[in-house]
């Protein structure tokens, strides 16, 4: 095990400096930059807007803004935020613990409901049952995010008060875990839902695939009631390529959850992805950015590692 985590995290080095080499030209490149609201402006001094630009190192080759930003990377300083004028690693850093508390309880609903509801779909000799569970899973596919969750909000907050309209807590009231877990269930619930629809599909078909195989049959031969051939023999191999599904969405995760963070007001990552990109504020971008590219590869080795732990037969070493 420490040789294979020592491989894949030399591995990952060359990925993440060309994923930061991407990133970097593109932001830059793209039409627009911190200065850009500015310049617009037929008031505006041209000669301190440069000064402006030369103190940033925006007028140095692109070359050379890299090597400097990649230099500060690597030693903890990722630069001064242009919106916020405070250490863009601080401000990431601070939005991370929310985005995080977001996906696990996203993960957490998907699960709860995406199995049984594969598992159903796979099991039931119904043809109403599985109709039911294709539609629920097309229509979570299909329906757009920021849709349901303003939707969401129309119903529950504004008609009905039952829940807030965004944010993680009640304004001007102290820490209260039930005030959090309300404020969190329906953005949590709306980043679910696309998961809930996908999982539950891939459940099916793997439950469908390995009904079929001998050791099943074999089981079923043996006297076994069908509960026990399902949940013991069917459904535990079937979860397997779940799994890796799950970690190679982590980092996804993330990422996607920049609509649902935005419609609710939950002040994580991506809501401050939304709000940098439009201000081109360049080092809270990149390091938002580098620090999702690394969950997505932190997220693959974590599948790995979780699949050889469920299957003893996996050897990770070799």
């Amino acid at each position: 095990m420490p040789r294979y985590l020592l491989r894949r995290g030399l591995e990952s080095i060359p990925t993440l400096l060309a994923i930061s080499i991407v990133l970097f030209g593109l932001l830059h490149i793209a039409p627009g930059g911190p200065t850009a609201i500015y310049a617009s402006s037929p008031y505006v001094d041209r000669a301190e807007l440069e000064a402006i630009e030369a103190r940033l190192g925006l007028r140095e080759p692109l070359p050379i803004q890299y090597g400097k930003w990649l230099t500060g990377m690597l030693t903890g300083d990722w630069g001064l935020s242009y919106k916020y004028a405070r250490e863009a690693r601080q401000i990431v850093l601070e939005r991370i613990p929310a985005t995080l508390e977001l996906v696990a309880a996203a993960v957490l609903i998907s699960l709860v409901v995406a199995v049984p509801l594969g598992l159903v779909a796979a099991v039931s000799r119904g043809r109403l049952i599985r109709h039911v569970v294709s539609v629920v899973s097309m229509l979570g596919v299909s329906v757009p995010t920021f849709w349901l969750g303003m939707i969401l909000l129309l119903l529950f907050s504004v008609r009905l008060g039952l829940i807030p309209s965004g944010g993680v807590q009640t304004v001007g009231t102290d820490f209260d875990v039930g005030d959090r877990l309300l404020h969190l269930v329906a953005p949590s619930l709306v980043l679910a839902t696309f998961n809930i629809a996908g999982w539950s599909r891939y459940i099916r078909s793997s439950m469908l695939e390995v009904m079929t195989q001998d050791y099943v049959r074999t089981a079923r031969a043996k006297g076994l009631r069908e509960r026990v051939v399902i949940t013991r023999h069917s459904l535990r191999n079937a979860l397997m390529p779940l799994i890796t599904l799950v970690g190679l969405q982590l980092g996804a995760l993330m990422g996607g959850s920049l609509v649902t963070e935005v419609v609710f007001s939950w002040p994580g990552m991506g809501r401050l992805l939304a709000e940098s990109l439009d201000a081109r504020d360049y080092p809270v971008l990149m390091g938002s950015f580098m620090l999702l590219a690394a969950a997505v590869v932190v997220g693959n080795l974590v599948a790995d590692i979780a699949y050889a732990v469920a299957d003893p037969r996996i050897r990770l070493d070799r």
